[in-house]
């Protein structure tokens, strides 16, 4: 087996051996140990929220220990990292909360009645844990994305075991982070980590897995998507791919807000030197502008940064070429010399009667393109030619109604979060939120972040004219759970 390293960027040199590449068998023996391990850890409710604190709190208490593993595998960053455990203790609490109250379970109970279709029996129906999730690591997001990040966390909480695959990029924190929860007191079985890019697959494969939760690039989403869909019993499987991110920018708001349009546009997409999901990839910007020149001098003002990893550093670099052949260099940020894997800010320019596909596929790193309108017929034709995102940003004028009006309609089909006035790098936590899209941007209907993402985890279980003491308790008469429930079509609360 191969030895899994850790690299520090900042260096590109490695650090040390976390472990090996897991085998086949390893993989089959930690599924196994996931299923069973799963109708005890789905059953409790309360004990599982009790166990979603403790893990929170066993991360907070080695909160230095956590940051400092994850900056020297990463180089995103203390400050950032600390704010990223953070979110990633907050986001366990709040899923924590969301099993406590139940809600989540879409309790709903018809009593018999006689109807226009003749008798109906007793029907109780409820949410149930769908099995062990493989869970696959994102790069960009040791912690918040990582092994003990959203997709995890809302397994857990959902009831479900769950086997990581760790991201080679930060495999010691991977580690680390499992480590933590496990001596939080988590039951034998229910976490699991693997190393190896076989592993992945033969996770996906394995049966006892039930569902897969991914966050990464189109390319590593879709084979693994398609390994899920080609078993002899075929699961869901939850990608988060790739996204372009498009910008627009209507004439008035050019005029009004040029300046701190600027600003915003040059600080999203060079955040965390261009790694993030959400950058903004394509800006739509007025023909003629002064916008264009002065985010290109904000660009070149701004210095180079380190990439995740070897690999991220060359696809940057061969992208970054692609765009050069099919689009003008309009600035470049201040280059840096020295060891590890940079990356310096790029900013290319094209029009929008000349954008293709080739313009339009994502460029992972801290490179955008500005795409230049002539007026609104060609702003619009030019947005139907693009893939679908995670986001879409609008930026109006004061009192603006008619062509925000029309972006809106034209770009909503497209994405699963309309932004205004604003930039999209930063997703909340929060039950509102929809963090997905039509693909490619991701392969299901359902939100990667927030308490709803639970959903993707649990399936639907109906119970027809079952005695009240065979229900489980949150379908039995009198809510002796005081959940929220849907009863003979009224909404109850707990």
């Amino acid at each position: 087996m191969n030895d899994i390293v850790s690299v520090d960027p900042r260096t590109g040199g490695t650090v040390e051996v976390v472990g090996s590449e897991t085998g086949t068998g390893g993989v089959d023996a930690l599924c196994r140990a996931a299923a069973r391990a799963g109708r005890a850890f789905g059953a409790d409710r309360a004990e599982r929220a009790r166990l979603l604190h403790a893990v929170a709190d066993a991360l907070d208490g080695r909160r230095e220990e956590i940051v400092d593993t994850a900056d020297r595998e990463t180089a995103l960053g203390r400050t950032r990292l600390a704010g990223e455990l953070t979110r990633t203790t907050y986001q366990i609490r709040l899923f924590a909360a969301a099993v406590t109250d139940g809600g989540y379970l879409e309790a709903i109970i018809d009593h018999p009645a006689d109807t226009p279709m003749g008798l109906r029996p007793d029907l109780r129906r409820m949410l149930v844990p769908i099995g062990p999730v493989a869970v696959f690591g994102a790069s960009n997001f040791p912690l918040a994305f990582g092994a003990l990040g959203g997709d995890t966390a809302a397994a857990l909480a959902a009831g479900c075991p769950v086997v990581v695959k760790a991201h080679p990029s930060h495999p010691a924190t991977s580690r680390l982070v499992v480590e933590i929860a496990n001596g939080a007191g988590l039951p034998a079985g229910v976490l699991g980590l693997v190393y190896g890019q076989q592993a992945g697959a033969d996770l996906v494969q394995h049966p006892a897995i039930r569902a897969v939760g991914f966050t990464g690039s189109l390319r590593g989403g879709r084979a693994l998507h398609d390994l899920a869909a080609a078993r002899p019993d075929p699961i869901p499987f939850y990608g988060e791919l790739g996204s372009i991110n498009p910008v627009v920018v209507t004439p008035a708001a050019a005029t009004e807000r040029g300046d701190d349009i600027a600003a915003g546009l040059v600080a999203s997409f060079t955040l965390g030197n261009g790694q993030f999901c959400t950058k903004p990839g394509l800006v739509f910007l007025p023909a003629g502008a002064r916008l264009h020149e002065d985010i290109a001098a904000l660009v070149r003002q701004t210095p180079s940064g380190w990439l995740l990893d070897g690999r991220v550093q060359a696809g940057f670099s061969t992208r970054v070429g692609e765009l050069g052949r099919h689009t003008t260099l309009l600035a470049h940020g201040r280059p840096a010399e020295g060891a590890g894997f940079l990356g310096t800010p790029a900013l290319f320019a094209v029009s929008a009667s000349t954008m293709d596909s080739d313009v339009t596929d994502e460029a992972f790193g801290p490179a955008t393109v500005l795409v230049s309108y002539a007026d609104t017929t060609e702003l619009l034709e030019a947005l139907g030619r693009l893939p679908a995102s995670l986001t879409a940003t609008i930026h109006t004028g004061t009192d603006e109604t008619d062509l925000p009006a029309l972006l809106l309609e034209a770009l909503r089909d497209r994405t699963g979060r309309v932004v205004w006035n604003g930039f999209p790098t930063g997703v909340a936590v929060a039950a509102a939120m929809h963090h997905g899209g039509p693909y490619p941007a991701s392969t299901s209907i359902h939100t990667s972040v927030g308490t709803t993402s639970i959903r993707r985890f649990l399936r639907p279980l109906a119970f027809q004219s079952t005695p009240d003491s065979q229900l489980p308790p949150e379908l039995r008469e009198g809510n002796p759970l005081r959940i929220p429930r849907m009863v003979d079509g009224r909404q109850q609360a707990s």
